[in-house]
């Protein structure tokens, strides 16, 4: 067995596990989580899935449930700087030496179980990080879980579990190769998660998703609730603490999942702990909930100002053009992109190049991540300036920033990976070069 007295020899093996390819199959990880005493099944969970949203949603509930005392686990992905990020109780992330025995425990548990030679069959990187979340919300005797969907939903690693609630956020076209051409393909993998007779809360899905959402609901008779339904105007909407008119739809979400809990607690169906989220407090925690990436404003050095944000397709191209029209007239930003896919740098550039007064097109350091020729191909004609560089040209330590001066404005936007190499590169740190998604 590997030597696992250090961190990066862990994350080593942990990152060496995603070159077998995609592996979509629930088998896995349930003979994984039995051989461990399926440790999943001993607290209530949420399962979030969706297309855009549903980190932002976990991170509302999360704060919603601790702010009413509870001791709550919170297991998303990716990362943005720090592996350990995923697997978060009280948003405290697990920290290196935990996550480094913790590995080293399901290595010995999976060789026992599986065939390490035989990598077609042993557990993936994100099945190692699904049991590895499972196993410390169960040690550290969480009340609560939120539980984020890796990919899908349907054959995603995390859908053995039977929750209190199912949440779809929302559902676009993203993942097509995987999931589906049509939103209405994609929308059945999301809901996928809906599991016999428990409530399901939807946000604000578009029609053709929602059809399918109440096909499956009704099939595995599990009461639906729709944001829709309980929201119908935009004044309705809950504020928050994190920017746009899309967060406050995906407070709205969150919001009516701490409505729909509270309801089954009071009817002796959910447990007790439920009955604590009365909708004003749930209001009041969404204007303290902190998510990364999301429209996030961090001052420069310089005095100038980044927005870092992570929209990477379609839906979230329309996120980013709200939240650009939203800026002062006053403010022409700088826009650093980059992106993974041309299906999503199509949406998304077109909104850039609409709102920029220069762009700067970046590639993430991801075997997916498309080239200098690619961004320019999909962006087109352009009538500002366009600059080919990399992060570590634009961003430095100490939140310096080579491209703006004081009183300007500068939004780093595309992939999420983009994201968590400009927060590294501000630190002065480094990214793991990560990617959930095997690119074989």
């Amino acid at each position: 067995m590997n030597d696992f007295s250090a961190f990066e020899k862990t994350e080593d093996f942990l990152y060496a596990l995603r070159n077998a390819g995609s592996k979509y199959s629930l088998d896995r990880i349930r003979a994984f989580c039995a051989a461990l005493g399926n440790p999943q099944n001993g607290y209530p969970k949420i399962h979030v899935a969706g297309t855009n949203g549903k980190g932002s949603v976990c991170a509302m509930l999360e704060r919603v449930l601790r702010g009413r005392g509870l001791n709550v686990g919170m297991f998303t992905s990716p990362h943005l700087t720090y592996l350990g990020e995923r697997i978060q109780v009280n948003r405290v992330p697990v920290s290196k030496p935990d996550l480094v025995g913790y590995a080293a425990k399901l290595r010995g548990v999976a060789d026992s179980v599986f065939d390490p030679s035989n990598i077609a069959e042993y557990p993936s990187f994100f099945e190692y990080m699904t049991a590895a979340a499972f196993l410390y919300f169960s040690e550290k005797n969480v009340d609560c879980a939120v539980v984020e969907v890796g990919l899908g939903g349907r054959l995603d690693s995390t859908n053995i579990i039977l929750p209190e609630l199912s949440v779809i956020t929302s559902v676009g076209l993203d993942h097509i190769q995987m999931l589906g051409s049509t939103v209405a393909e994609i929308a059945r993998e999301k809901a996928g998660i809906i599991k016999e007779g428990v409530p399901v809360v939807c946000g604000f899905l578009p029609p053709e998703a929602m059809r399918v959402a109440e096909e499956v609901a009704a099939e595995k008779h599990a009461p639906l609730y729709k944001a829709e339904d309980f929201f119908p105007n935009d004044s309705d909407l809950p504020e928050t603490s994190l920017y746009g008119y899309y967060q406050r739809r995906n407070a709205a979400t969150a919001v009516l999942c701490a409505r729909v809990l509270r309801e089954r607690a009071a009817a002796g169906v959910a447990p007790q702990i439920f009955s604590r989220l009365e909708e004003s407090a749930a209001r009041s925690a969404l204007l303290d909930v902190s998510w990364a990436a999301r429209w996030q404003k961090i001052p420069l050095a310089n005095g100038a100002e980044l927005i870092l944000d992570a929209s990477h397709n379609e839906e979230g191209a329309r996120t980013l053009e709200s939240n650009l029209a939203s800026l002062p007239k006053s403010v022409r930003p700088v826009i650093a992109v980059g992106v993974l896919g041309e299906e999503r740098a199509v949406p998304l550039l077109k909104v850039v190049k609409k709102y920029a007064r220069k762009i700067i097109l970046l590639v993430p350091d991801q075997p997916r991540a498309l080239g200098f020729a690619a961004l320019r191909k999909c962006l087109g004609e352009c009538p500002v300036e366009i600059v080919e560089t990399k992060v570590s040209d634009v961003f430095g330590a100490g939140n310096a920033c080579a491209a703006v001066s004081r009183g300007e404005t500068i939004v780093s936007t595309g992939s999420i990976y983009l994201a968590g190499e400009v927060l590294a590169a501000l630190s002065g740190g480094e990214s793991d070069n990560l990617q959930d998604i095997p690119y074989k």
